[in-house]
């Protein structure tokens, strides 16, 4: 999984060689979507809003990336900066059921007061992010928290995966990171093989999961000095315990 400086491009496990990304780090540039834009046929997911930030030529460069990227119909996942860029213009990703948003709390009150007028419900969270995949046109929703809740619009299911009592600045980028892995091969599978439950509620279920099972075994070795870089770490153990055991 490659990053860098406003989004992770994975196609499969991999993104640009080093010395070609290189070419593609000023992302605020009147040339970023052209050279994105290169490397579109070969991405499987793309991840966008880790180390986003709001300058808005970068923005405006990230919407002409969102609707090219759904042209050729890749699966997005965003996260970060670019659900705020979602909660200013719901349209960009409406009706995209390759889509998939991670929100934190107040990510999540952001899109709801933008997309249906309320603020998060906080007595239902269930029916909240259901609602809010439904007003979207679908497109499936990771509300992050305590518990991790996801909807697809029609069907709701909750991760409560046992984590740790340390969360890590950057663990948001894990869990997208994944997804977007987990989100291809979801969609490869196909929904025979996900027992009739929507690919992407699948890989999102999964993603939670994989990141929960990281924190939950990094804070086992490093306990309250756990960084995402000890989690990292896990994502190999964490992976073959949860999936190929």
């Amino acid at each position: 999984m490659e990053g860098s400086a406003w989004s992770g491009a994975a196609e499969s496990t991999r993104g640009p060689p080093t010395s070609q990304r290189s070419q593609l780090s000023k992302w605020d540039s009147p040339d970023a979507v052209h050279d994105v834009g290169k490397w579109l046929p070969r991405l499987h997911a793309l991840v966008v809003g880790p180390g986003l930030g709001r300058d808005d030529v970068l923005l405006s460069n990230v919407k002409d990336i969102l609707e090219a990227s759904k042209a050729r119909g890749i699966p997005i996942v965003i996260d970060a900066d670019g659900l705020w860029l979602i909660a200013q213009q719901p349209a960009l990703i409406q009706g995209y059921q390759k889509a998939v948003l991670t929100p934190n709390h107040v990510e999540f009150s952001r899109l709801s007061e933008a997309v249906l007028g309320d603020p998060l419900d906080g007595q239902d969270r269930r029916g909240a992010v259901l609602r809010l995949s439904q007003a979207l046109g679908n497109v499936t929703v990771v509300q992050k928290g305590e518990r991790d809740v996801i909807s697809d619009g029609k069907q709701v299911l909750e991760c409560s995966q046992e984590g740790s009592g340390r969360r890590c600045g950057g663990q948001g980028d894990l869990l997208s990171g994944s997804l977007g892995v987990l989100v291809h091969w979801a969609l490869q599978a196909g929904p025979e093989r996900t027992d009739g439950f929507s690919p992407l509620l699948v890989a999102a279920f999964g993603a939670c999961t994989l990141t929960r099972q990281c924190s939950h075994q990094a804070f086992q070795k490093h306990g309250r000095s756990t960084t995402t870089t000890d989690m990292i770490a896990e994502v190999g153990p964490a992976f073959s315990r949860l999936f190929e055991t």
